[in-house]
């Protein structure tokens, strides 16, 4: 019996906690990076930009060991090959965004929290525990760090815009490679 490429391919996907991670960690990225740029517009030195911003590295904490999870996880299971149909220079490019993006999402809370730890209020952790900075209050430091964080917030915006593109590419070929890391239904 013929099996078409979506038949052949969604028997190689990614394991269940590929995927949760994967769909996990896209929504909540999306989601601080969209509250990081929001920041911007809460005026300094107000009550609520204090509430905000710690939340913001509360979460980018919290979001920073989830990606060492991921990436824990990715590097000690190898992810499904690529069907023998895909271009060399496709998978040369699947491959190096995909670096790219796991430096993105590594590089950017790691800077950000660098950045704080390199000014006088360290991180409120969830506006309850407070883990004060152990660097000094260093304005050229906070700065550099601060600057790494959102250049690196921009990079990643736009490697997970290529990264979209490319999956509703694969969704419109229906080579079935998009359905590889999309959530299986379960039997009825």
């Amino acid at each position: 019996m013929y099996q078409g490429p979506q038949q052949r391919v969604a028997s190689e996907r990614y394991t269940g906690v590929a995927k949760a991670l994967h769909w996990l960690l896209a929504v909540l990225i999306f989601g601080q990076i969209a509250f990081g740029w929001y920041l911007q517009s809460v005026p300094r030195k107000t009550p609520a930009r204090t509430i905000y911003v710690n939340f913001h590295k509360s979460t980018g904490l919290m979001l920073g060991l989830l990606v060492l999870v991921r990436l824990g996880w990715r590097l000690t299971h190898k992810a499904p090959p690529l069907p023998a149909s895909v271009p060399a220079w496709e998978r040369r490019a699947a491959r190096a965004s995909h670096i790219a993006l796991y430096a993105c999402m590594v590089v950017m809370p790691t800077a950000g929290y660098l950045a704080s730890n390199f000014s006088k209020f360290g991180v409120n952790l969830f506006n309850a525990v407070l883990l004060p900075p152990w660097g000094v209050d260093d304005r050229r430091l906070y700065a550099l760090f601060n600057t790494i964080h959102v250049v690196t917030s921009y990079v990643l915006v736009g490697l997970i815009t290529v990264h979209v593109l490319a999956a509703l590419r694969h969704l419109y070929l229906r080579d079935g490679i998009f359905i590889r890391m999309w959530p299986q239904r379960s039997a009825p």
